[in-house]
């Protein structure tokens, strides 16, 4: 029995771009469906920035996994069972948030990964195999090539070591959150900076050399969101559900209120 393929993996692997939307207002499993319909590759469940729980969260990423989009979970710290429990449940990536040392992304590793890799606790059957029950050694092996471990990188000290970040064997994507790099540097909301591209071509470089895909988050403005994948970002947060809601919304009652009566 082989576990779930996780799209995002193939898509980045083939060399393409992933797009991710945000949850944080999404209560029902649906979303998952929703998403795929939009052409989304995965989904950013956010437990650092919204009310979500472990069961919600997990409700989420086990209805995504059949779908075909890719349940990928920021939780909210870097204790270990943060991730482990999510992974667990279903998850196919975890971010990790607000790491700045290469010491500090290893142990998302040890935590994310089964060994050799990692240290990673087994369990039994679980959902990634649609419960059946597969040899450990087997599903070991296929679940530590599977899930996607990543880390974000959102203070000049991360900037600082991210080609170091970007060696630590394991970690597969190095995502920067644009918005706290920007409030960490003392320049909120300049995006388009040259202090922030030059963080994003030092990040994009390190990934290059160490094999491993650089990403971005918060920068939504498409002219820069342009640039920047063009400069190599390979993993996208598009937006969340709230913003695609309010711009959706916002533009049907400024349709309507401007019908002439």
């Amino acid at each position: 029995m082989d576990a779930y393929p996780n799209h995002t993996r193939q898509q980045l692997a083939a060399g393409r771009i992933a797009i991710g939307m945000g949850l944080r207002q999404a209560r029902t499993v649906d979303i998952a469906v929703i998403a795929k319909t939009c052409n989304f590759d995965w989904l950013f469940i956010d437990m650092e920035h919204s009310p979500y729980d472990v069961d919600l969260a997990a409700q989420i990423a086990i209805a995504a996994l059949p779908v075909g989009i890719t349940p990928i979970v920021r939780v909210p710290g870097k204790e270990h069972h943060h991730a482990t429990r999510l992974l667990d449940s279903g998850a196919q990536g975890i971010v990790v948030p607000h790491v700045d040392t290469a010491e500090e992304a290893e142990r998302v590793v040890s935590h994310c990964k089964y060994p050799p890799i990692g240290h990673r606790s087994l369990m039994g059957a679980q959902p990634m195999f649609g419960f059946r029950s597969v040899p450990v050694s087997e599903a070991t092996r296929q679940v530590n090539s599977e899930i996607l471990t990543i880390v974000m990188v959102e203070t000049p000290t991360a900037i600082a070591n991210v080609e170091a970040i970007a060696a630590v064997p394991g970690l597969d994507v190095v995502l920067i959150g644009t918005n706290d790099l920007c409030a960490e540097m003392g320049i909120p909301g300049e995006f388009a900076d040259p202090r922030i591209e030059d963080a994003y071509r030092r990040t994009i470089a390190a990934c290059r050399k160490h094999g491993k895909w650089p990403g971005m988050g918060g920068v939504y403005d498409q002219k820069l969101m342009e640039k920047y994948i063009g400069m190599g970002m390979r993993f996208i947060l598009s937006g969340a559900d709230l913003s695609f809601l309010m711009a959706g919304a916002t533009a049907r009652s400024a349709f309507l209120h401007g019908v002439r009566l």
